[in-house]
């Protein structure tokens, strides 16, 4: 008997099983798809909201910004205008992502009318390790990028944090520097759009 003959004879159970299995998951993700869509705009629109003070209302301002990431891959986004009340810009806000300790991290960012400073972020996906990569969620650690300047920053490890520099969380040193790292890949082209479109005058 031959050892592809015997394999099938051996195995053909689990490989029909494999089959079925993933031809379930195709079908559920292509049901639920639009769906998750759905909820991550409505959750996009409010994180925007609550990022930047006085606004009321955005609008996206610049299409498929390219984002130039690691290894020569390009990635995309918006730049979306914030406005108060008064239809005035209050801010600008963009979906970065970016490599996790356990999954791809997404993040809403928010900068000042002139883009000089962040006005800061909040996560809009992420898998990251329940009771510690998780942290970067909380407030202690969001804080810390609220009115930094727009601009490159550096995360320490250790002692008290000032100018550029963000504190990590203790036991989640990979997930702070992948937050960090975002911000650093993101703001410089972000930042030239906007001058490029006169937008952050």
């Amino acid at each position: 008997m031959s050892k592809i003959k015997y394999f099938l004879e051996q195995s053909w159970l689990l490989i029909i099983s494999a089959f079925c299995f993933g031809l379930l998951l195709a079908i559920a993700n292509a049901a639920w798809s639009e769906r998750i869509h759905q909820n991550e705009i409505y959750k996009l629109n409010e994180l925007i909201v609550g990022l930047v003070n006085d606004a009321n209302d955005f609008e996206i301002v610049i299409q498929d910004v390219n984002i130039p990431g690691g290894r020569g891959k390009i990635t995309k986004t918006d730049i979306y205008r914030v406005l108060d009340v008064q239809r005035k810009t209050a801010g600008f806000a963009f979906v970065a992502v970016g490599s996790g300790f356990a999954d791809k991290i997404k993040l809403v960012i928010a900068v000042d009318s002139k883009c000089e400073k962040f006005l800061g972020f909040d996560v809009l996906s992420s898998n990251e390790t329940p009771g510690f990569g998780d942290k970067i969620k909380e407030d202690k650690f969001r804080d810390q990028f609220k009115g930094i300047a727009a601009g490159n920053l550096e995360l320490i490890k250790a002692g008290e944090a000032k100018d550029s520099e963000v504190l990590a969380i203790s036991g989640a040193t990979v997930s702070s520097e992948a937050v960090v790292k975002i911000f650093n890949t993101y703001i410089g082209k972000i930042k030239e759009k906007l001058q490029t479109a006169g937008l952050n005058q």
